[in-house]
């Protein structure tokens, strides 16, 4: 089989969970106007979450959905009572970038107080599938669910955004923030939104992650923290649609690398393609004014 094919096969499917995760972080970062480096342990907290639940014979994908359900309310409490604070006292961009740094490895050492530093996977019954021909892709049946749900919910997240109320308050709070508070939008009622829904594409990406990959630590959504910033800048910071276009590019980039490079440094080729972009195109394929 030709190997590039697979690769490729294995970008596209990386670059749904890239994106997933990527979405949510343009969409805070369109509302905040700051990074959050917490990220990836929100990643973490879906995939241990959907982990514990299957571990109790739960069904997976009804533990997914709780494990994003858990995703955004903690991304909401830490927002209200971590974040907002330092928010209100207007501290500089760059402090709230340790602040967020802070909340991420203060949730790595609770989940490593609680589970472990040991690797831990999901059952057999969920990891354990054969692999098909795809026309010149191979597959798992896990790997097209990852694929069909990402772009289900790009779909969505694209509908709310341009249909709905809450979605066009976001878009008004992004391109101006006093404006739209004069003009009615419970700023504070935004501002919960994004960080739950942000929270919760977060710890979906986590856990499919954790499927794809077939096992996680403590730290691994800190070390695919890189990956998901690298699409967001590429593609265009506080742009769903660059988010998702920056995703693959990332994913696909990273996994044909292993065609090049040892496998155990694909994802460093994301730190790369970030450098280049901030290089060359900072303000990504899709230049933005923080608008989403």
């Amino acid at each position: 089989m030709n190997s590039f094919a697979v690769e490729l096969g294995f970008g596209l499917v990386a670059a749904g969970f890239i994106a997933v995760a990527a979405v949510g972080a343009t969409l805070q970062f369109g509302i905040t106007n700051y990074i959050n480096f917490a990220l990836g342990d929100y990643m973490t907290i879906g995939a241990y979450s959907a982990w514990v639940l299957t571990s109790r014979a739960i069904n997976f994908w009804v533990a997914t959905a709780v494990a994003v359900v858990i995703g955004g309310v903690v991304a909401l409490l830490i927002s209200r009572f971590v974040l907002a604070p330092f928010v209100r006292r207007k501290t500089p961009v760059l402090y709230m970038l340790i602040v967020t740094l802070g909340v991420g490895l203060i949730i790595t050492n609770v989940i490593q107080l609680l589970f472990g530093s040991d690797q831990q996977q999901y059952p057999a019954s969920v990891i354990d599938q054969s692999a098909f021909h795809l026309g010149p892709f191979l597959a798992t049946p896990n790997q097209l669910i990852t694929l069909g749900l990402a772009a289900g919910l790009m779909i969505a997240l694209h509908f709310m955004l341009t249909r709905t109320a809450l979605g066009k308050g976001m878009r008004a709070m992004s391109d101006d923030p006093d404006l739209a508070r004069v003009a009615g939008i419970d700023a504070g009622r935004i501002t919960d939104w994004v960080w739950v829904i942000s929270g919760g594409l977060a710890a979906l990406a986590g856990v499919l992650l954790a499927l794809d990959v077939g096992s996680f630590t403590p730290a691994f959504g800190e070390l695919f923290l890189f990956v998901i910033f690298a699409a967001v800048v590429v593609g265009g910071a506080g742009q769903p649609n660059g988010a998702m276009l920056g995703a693959l590019i990332t994913g696909v980039a990273t996994s044909l690398a292993v065609l090049f490079v040892n496998s155990a440094y694909k994802n460093d080729v994301a730190f790369l393609i970030l450098l280049v972009a901030l290089v060359l195109r900072p303000q990504g394929i899709i230049p933005s004014r923080r608008s989403i």
